[in-house]
């Protein structure tokens, strides 16, 4: 495996490859297979391009020509920085098939994750839009060159190029031949791809993805999600996301030979529009997303008639809104639980309602494993909270060049710490209960976060809420309860804690702060950052205090 990547135990090798989940054959291939079953159908639909299965592969077989001209070599990374355009998927699919290493940023990520990024990554090619969403994008690489010789070609997905040296444009590419590049097969066992962590605590960590495992991971997807040749998959949260690229995603649809359609941008009323307009089927979203779209939908319908189910992840769907969804948007609703480091759960389309609005559902693989324990790594029974650790055939079993971060982040059997508290229900159902960092210690009391939030969602004067933790010298910890509420509504604390006596719960979860907001600040992948938080009533708190 790439150097700086923890490489799987020979003996998960072999009970992987013997399974046959782990596939001999690599992401790039997969897209030529697909190209030679489904060739004439559309595989992607980005603004007014269509483009069919046979244009993917073609475009895509192009431009790794083009590469390889311009001077990339198989185990180079490029930073990927673009937004849903057509461009993005083509330049995506001709790096795997070249071999050169594609590092999946997002769009907005800015000069300090980026310069990491280029640093650590050893990136020899960054790929941007000109300006995105009034972002001059340019000005951004032409920093980032100056500062890191080694970055010697900015791909950018704009006819019009700056004249600096080394700017390319990749439609200029695609308008002309190349010579065709020297045969190189990618170990399909190998590192394909790096995805990004959370980076909620600090900067994102890379993430080294087999062609191997991500194609088993997007296979199971598409199986778990009902995926098929009359799929239309609406893509609106950034394409650079494992959850877009592979939940079921890019790989998942085009395995099957169904239609992507991408939204250049998460507007409620752009994604209206392309699913009544493309006939879409299916759309994956964050939560907050999803709400942006049943508001506008009920303040001006569109014809939604088209749409099976959404599939909800990222963050905890609440059961009240996963409810409303299904009524408004008159579809069946898919919760996700799952990582860029691997493990996943689904809740299955034939499941009952309470299942669908209450869990998680269950792992996808009969290979995955989970564990769920205490703060010290002993298992739980079922029902009780626990820390999840999970290993299994499409889990990495480290990140790039982070081998303190590992130590901590893994078991010394392989396991990765997620971070994440959850339980098992009765029927064998993953409950998301919150964060392990989410859970507020109070005088030696666990307060869960997601739980009290969850407790104060139905409050008339509460919008959305995000529960951290304040620092204090008696206790340890206390709670503060941010808040974003109706127009015209200000609600106090002790009407929240008035409401949370009315659910019998214990008192030691109830906040002893209230701070109302317009908006939660959010990280790049569009979740509440309670990192942010934290540091803003950290702030406040100094200042009240004072001088000292």
């Amino acid at each position: 495996m790439l150097g700086g990547c923890v490489p799987f135990p020979p003996d998960f090798v072999a009970r992987y490859r013997v399974a046959g989940v782990w596939q001999d054959r690599t992401l790039g291939e997969a897209l030529d297979q697909a190209s030679a079953r489904f060739g004439s159908r559309v595989a992607l639909v980005a603004g007014d391009r269509r483009l069919t299965y046979a244009d993917l592969a073609a475009g895509a077989e192009r431009l790794a020509d083009h590469l390889a001209a311009l001077g990339f070599r198989p185990g180079e990374r490029v930073v990927m920085q673009l937004p849903n355009v057509a461009e993005l998927v083509l330049l995506y699919f001709a790096l795997l098939k070249l071999g050169v290493i594609p590092i999946m940023a997002l769009p907005a990520h800015r000069a300090t994750e980026i310069d990491y990024f280029v640093a650590h990554g050893g990136a020899t090619g960054y790929a941007i839009p000109r300006v995105y969403r009034n972002f001059d994008y340019l000005g951004l690489a032409r920093e980032m060159r100056d500062k890191h010789p080694s970055l010697r070609t900015i791909l950018i997905a704009d006819p019009d190029v700056a004249r600096d040296a080394g700017f390319v444009s990749i439609p200029g590419l695609l308008e002309r031949e190349a010579p065709k590049r020297p045969a190189h097969r990618p170990d399909p066992f190998d590192v394909a791809l790096f995805l990004l962590s959370g980076g909620t605590t600090g900067l994102p960590k890379l993430i080294p993805r087999t062609h191997a495992d991500y194609l088993y991971n997007a296979r199971l997807s598409a199986e778990v999600c009902g995926c098929d040749r009359a799929t239309v998959l609406l893509i609106a949260i950034p394409l650079s996301h494992n959850f877009a690229l592979a939940c079921p995603g890019v790989h998942g649809v085009l395995e099957v030979g169904g239609t992507l359609v991408l939204a250049t941008m998460p507007d409620a009323e752009e994604i209206l529009s392309l699913i009544a307009r493309e006939r879409v089927t299916c759309m994956p979203a964050v939560p907050a997303l999803h709400i942006a779209v049943m508001d506008k939908q009920e303040a001006a319908p569109r014809d939604v008639s088209s749409l099976a189910h959404i599939i909800a992840g990222g963050s905890k769907f609440l059961p009240e809104t996963a409810a409303r969804a299904i009524r408004v948007l008159g579809c069946k609703v898919q919760q996700v639980f799952g990582m860029a480091e691997g493990f996943i759960s689904y809740t299955r389309l034939d499941d009952a309602e309470p299942t669908v609005l209450e869990t998680v559902g269950r792992k996808i693989s009969p290979l995955d494993e989970f564990r769920l324990v205490d703060d010290r790594g002993n298992d739980v029974p079922q029902g009780e909270i626990g820390e999840l650790w999970v290993r299994g055939p499409y889990t990495i079993r480290g990140y790039y060049r982070a081998d303190d971060h590992n130590t901590q982040a893994f078991t010394a059997d392989g396991f990765y710490k997620t971070g994440d508290m959850l339980r098992l229900d009765a029927l064998g159902n993953l409950v998301v209960e919150g964060r392990l960092k989410d859970m507020i210690n109070r005088a030696g009391e666990k307060i869960s976060a997601e739980e009290v939030e969850n407790l104060v969602a139905d409050h008339p004067k509460i919008q959305t809420a995000a529960l951290v933790a304040m620092p204090d010298a008696q206790v340890g910890e206390r709670s503060c309860l941010f808040v974003t509420c109706p127009p015209g509504v200000r609600p106090t604390l002790a009407e929240v804690v008035a409401h949370l006596e009315t659910k019998r719960v214990a008192r030691f979860k109830f906040p002893e702060r209230l701070e109302i907001v317009e908006r939660f600040p959010l990280t790049a992948v569009g979740k509440v950052s309670k990192k942010d938080l934290r540091e803003l009533i950290k702030r406040k708190l100094a200042e009240e205090a004072g001088p000292r």
